[in-house]
């Protein structure tokens, strides 16, 4: 599968590429962003990948959350793919912020038209990585992910389903229980239709009380997020499925932040050490 350099910018003595490729998964064009620490020199390194918001692309993580610095710090490679397909001619997906577009919520979609190409899931789990492995210098059994909003909700249900394959997971202000808030309810119903058993393996309070997972979560929340007021996020009911089941859970309400990147960035260090201490083992 051939990748296509769009642009490369050197930082921290690294280097931060942007590439486009036509994905099996997606059955179209996708995009991603990933940063080489200066590291990938003279050693094969552990990837982290990071799964970005509602209306993202794959270049708001690179541009604002600060995150290059540590990865050089810490020797590990950066990924992050953009959140949906694009420009697949599926109509209305481009009406709303919160659906289709900029929205692939990092599911697979079983109901038409969407099933066509939003196969969020199956891009990021097992397509991406694969594609990662082939193509840059890096550790593939030696693999963790973080993410934010969406992202987080993403973050969550990947590792949680597949914790073989993630050495760690972390999330900012995550979807936490997406079956119980409107944007998980307007996500998982559009994507995969009425039945709400099959939402149960994308919503990570169902997934962490049915399998758990083998390492402390660690979630950043912050106390002024409007979207925890609107509840949208409900990390309470995600911190309540964890103790039922003993799932060791760092949950931190951080007194003051809001959803932006300014809260992500303020504690990105902490996310990324948090995951090298699991990479490096």
């Amino acid at each position: 599968m051939s990748l296509i350099l769009n642009s490369e910018y050197k930082t921290f003595d690294g280097k931060l590429s942007f590439y486009s490729h036509h994905s099996i998964s997606c059955n179209g064009e996708m995009r991603f962003a990933i940063y080489q620490p200066p590291q990938v020199e003279s050693e094969k390194l552990p990837i982290l990948y990071f799964l970005s918001g509602l209306t993202c692309t794959e270049e708001n993580f690179m541009l604002k959350a600060g995150a290059q610095r540590y990865a050089a710090k810490y020797g590990l490679i950066l990924v992050a793919p953009d959140t949906s397909p694009r420009n697949t001619g599926i109509k209305g997906e481009d009406d709303d912020y919160d659906f289709g577009t900029g929205a692939g919520f990092y599911v697979d979609a079983t109901e038409k038209p969407w099933s066509s190409h939003y196969k969020m899931y199956s891009y990021v789990v097992k397509e991406l990585p694969e594609l990662i492995a082939t193509n840059f210098p890096v550790q593939q059994d030696k693999q963790s992910i973080f993410g934010h909003s969406m992202g987080g909700h993403g973050a969550l249900i990947c590792a949680l389903r597949n914790p073989q394959q993630y050495k760690s997971v972390s999330a900012f202000a995550p979807i936490a229980a997406p079956m119980q808030c409107a944007w998980g309810q307007k996500c998982l119903g559009g994507y995969l239709g009425e039945n709400k058993e099959s939402w149960r393996e994308y919503d990570a309070t169902q997934l962490v009380k049915q399998f758990g997972f083998h390492s402390p979560i660690l979630i950043d929340q912050g106390s002024d997020d409007k979207y925890l007021q609107q509840q949208q996020l409900l990390p309470d009911i995600f911190e309540k499925a964890s103790k039922e089941v003993n799932q060791p859970l760092n949950l931190r309400y951080q007194e003051g932040y809001d959803h932006g990147y300014y809260f992500v960035s303020t504690f990105i260090e902490e996310h990324i050490s948090h995951h090298a201490k699991a990479l490096n083992q």
